[in-house]
């Protein structure tokens, strides 16, 4: 157990399971508060855990967590997250923009309603869960913002694989770097998070049932995000887990899994070629 963020409190929408919770797990270890906005009153059949079980689960690890059941689309739910963590731990000091939808369809055969449904939850949902942190983050006297989304490589294979789900993920690095720039002065930083790899979440085994062998484990999300949280400080950067675990110099990856025949994940390409 360690003390480097203790007295902290994250306010996260999601994180019931998967990146989420693994993230608030490894931060619980530290000493860090937890507030999850979550739907998942009841268990899914297809995914396991609750925002109940979250919560054991963070204090098992050493922490102390609140769950609240709601929907980051929803400004009432958000503010009373918001509110909850104020209440209870006395501020916020970590924005953690979790909530994801994802839907790889094309152009021609995406649905409407799940369009809207991704730009509402990625999008829309970070820039209200922040606005809604961000001024209780002043106050923090270290408040940072992290967003779990992708650095922006507009490559050809990219911009027209899902164009829909692009935009709600790259909506979502967007206005996390414009964060960064907006509240450079207020002792606020912002930097986006994405793996290198997919990662073996129940979500993505239920969608690619041969990827768990190709995918690192969640808590290599988990450790790079407390890395950003406890090292040195840096915003408006799109970091990539490993990298992140490298510079705080960690070099032996093989207890994540996958080894060296891993499966990119979304909008990364193969070490040494360049984003455009």
């Amino acid at each position: 157990m360690g003390t480097a963020l203790a007295g902290r409190t994250i306010v996260m929408s999601g994180g019931s399971r998967g990146i989420g919770l693994a993230i608030l797990v490894a931060a619980a270890r530290e000493g860090a508060n937890a507030v999850i906005l979550a739907k998942t009153d009841n268990p899914d059949p297809r995914l396991p855990g609750t925002v109940h079980t979250a919560v054991e689960e963070i204090e098992a690890a050493g922490g102390k967590a609140v769950g609240v059941i709601g929907d980051v689309r929803v400004e009432e739910d958000v503010q009373r997250a918001v509110d909850t963590a104020v209440s209870t731990f006395g501020g916020v000091d970590i924005c953690v923009n979790n909530a994801s939808a994802l839907n790889l369809s094309s152009t021609e055969e995406l649905p409407m309603k799940r369009f809207d449904l991704m730009q509402q939850i990625n999008a829309r949902g970070t820039f209200l869960l922040t606005k809604t942190c961000v001024p209780h983050l002043k106050k923090s006297g270290h408040g940072q913002i992290l967003t779990l989304s992708p650095p922006l490589n507009l490559a050809p294979q990219w911009l027209g694989a899902h164009p829909a789900y692009m935009l709600s993920k790259y909506g979502m690095t967007l206005l996390t770097l414009g964060f960064a720039a907006e509240f450079a002065g207020d002792g606020v930083t912002a930097n986006c998070l994405w793996p290198r790899t997919t990662i073996a979440t129940a979500a993505i085994i239920n969608l690619i049932p041969d990827a768990a062998e190709a995918s690192r484990k969640p808590e290599i999300m988990a450790d790079a995000a407390v890395a950003i949280f406890t090292g040195p400080r840096r915003s408006g950067e799109t970091l990539i887990d490993d990298e992140v675990l490298a510079a705080a110099g960690v070099s032996d990856l093989s207890k994540y899994g996958a080894g060296s025949d891993f499966a990119l994940d979304l909008f990364v390409d193969p070490p040494g070629t360049a984003a455009n």
